[in-house]
């Protein structure tokens, strides 16, 4: 082996005795750190959605899409809605889902087991109906109260959906009597074929402007969109509703669909997480929602929504970040596994730097003294042969050790910045002979 190789590798070898214990608990702190804060989250999540072709699902994908440049895979969970979808959370079936304001009470166990990443979107509450039905009793052909509702075949939904809980809730209001209508609950498409074949007179939705099942009912001829001139009372009667107001031509401008303002009540939807939900997904989810939801819309101003306003949950601390504030800056410029990994790393990185850059200052003397050592322990062997000279001779024996020890001081390797210390080594030994030589009558 080239000497200059043999000595570089000794070197690295004595630099490794001495620092490799504090490399060692360095990179074991970190790894109870990364076990016990668990930066980084699973690759999968399961999101409740709703039905087919609802809001609910066409939200979900846009989701997962946005999740799977960050690689993280969001797996649709088909619900019958809202009320399906809490039952989901609570059963642990699903890690995240859509819920309505106002179609659920919710527990002690939930306000523990479950947080909110805030207000999504409002959900309009729906009551599409036939102008000819509403003519049935000399009616005049429009509906504009809940009252006028009686005696007609209405479609409320599924009880997953969470509606019929909320139209009871109205439906009492007005104290109008259950029996007084013709009730359903089928799911939404087949509902809404019951509808259009003119097997119901009437059907509710309470969903997002962006369901298809919304949009083609808002377009079909024969078709009217329930106005609710008391939107107003019932925000004040009831603290989940609120009031929104579909504009003039908004659906369609060339035919003035619709052909005036329209006052609605709606409910405020939230995207509900339970509290084991990794709380670096909750910040991705959180971020994805500003982007899907924050754009204006039928019903609200840009960067209106998410918010934290009409929360029946705890709002999630990452979430409440997130939508107070943009991006982190790390996240803007890194994969989001490093950005995440740093952002959720730092505080216990910096301890620890902190412990240990003390610490490290004993590397340096540590080094000296190994190297060092291989040298010194000769002069305790040198010294106990010089004290024991004997002026008057007899030294040989002494002479012996003398020729055993300066052998062995030959074999000692040590770094090349260290062999002064070596050849001083050798140069006491060269001392210690001329006085034994002086001692026996020699000539040094």
């Amino acid at each position: 082996m080239p000497k200059t190789i043999r000595y570089t590798l000794l070197s690295l070898r004595d630099l490794w005795a001495s620092a490799g214990p504090f490399i060692v608990l360095t990179v074991t702190l970190l790894l109870l750190a990364y076990w016990w804060l668990d930066p980084n989250p699973p690759k999968r999540v399961t999101l409740a959605t709703g039905p087919a072709q609802s809001a609910y699902e066409a939200f979900g994908q846009r989701y997962a899409k946005i999740l799977a440049d960050d690689g993280i895979e969001v797996v649709l969970l088909p619900s019958q809605g809202s009320a399906h979808n809490l039952q989901l959370l609570r059963d642990g079936k699903a890690d995240l889902g859509f819920v309505q304001g106002g179609t659920s009470i919710y527990s002690a166990e939930d306000e523990e087991a479950l947080s909110s990443l805030g207000s999504l979107f409002v959900e309009p509450l729906w009551l599409f109906y036939h102008e000819g039905a509403a003519r049935k009793g000399g009616k005049t052909g429009t509906l504009n109260s809940l009252v006028q509702l009686q005696g007609l075949r209405i479609n409320l939904g599924t009880d997953g959906s969470g509606v019929p809980s909320l139209m009871g809730k109205l439906l009492e209001s007005n104290r109008i009597e259950a029996s007084s209508l013709t009730i359903t609950t089928l799911d939404q498409t087949p509902a809404t074929v019951a509808f259009l074949g003119g097997e119901l007179d009437a059907i509710v939705f309470a969903s997002a402007p962006e369901s298809l099942m919304v949009q083609m009912l808002l377009q079909t001829p024969g078709v009217k969109l329930m106005n609710f001139p008391q939107s107003e009372a019932y925000s004040k009667r009831f603290t989940f509703l609120s009031t929104a107001r579909l504009p003039q031509g908004v659906v369609d401008l060339a035919r003035d669909l619709p052909p005036e303002d329209v006052s609605l009540v709606a409910t405020t939807t939230s995207l509900i997480a339970r509290s084991s939900t990794h709380p670096a997904l909750v910040q991705l989810l959180a971020q994805a929602g500003n982007v899907i939801h924050g754009p204006a819309g039928w019903f609200k101003v840009a960067r209106e929504f998410p918010n934290r306003d009409n929360s029946e949950l705890p709002i999630s601390k990452e979430a409440e970040r997130a939508i107070k504030n943009d991006a982190p800056l790390l996240q803007r410029y890194l994969p989001f596994w490093v950005a995440n990994l740093v952002e959720r790393m730092w505080l216990v990185m910096g301890i620890i730097i902190a412990i240990m850059l003390p610490l490290s200052r004993i590397v340096p003397p540590l080094y000296e003294f190994r190297v060092r050592s291989r040298i010194f322990k000769w002069y305790g062997q040198l010294r106990d042969i010089e004290n024991r000279i004997e002026p008057t001779g007899a030294n040989k024996a002494l002479l012996a050790e003398l020729d055993a020890l300066e052998a062995r001081a030959e074999k000692i390797s040590v770094p090349l910045s260290y062999t002064d210390e070596l050849y001083a080594l050798r140069s006491n030994i060269h001392l210690v002979r001329k006085k034994l030589l002086r001692s026996e009558g020699g000539t040094p």
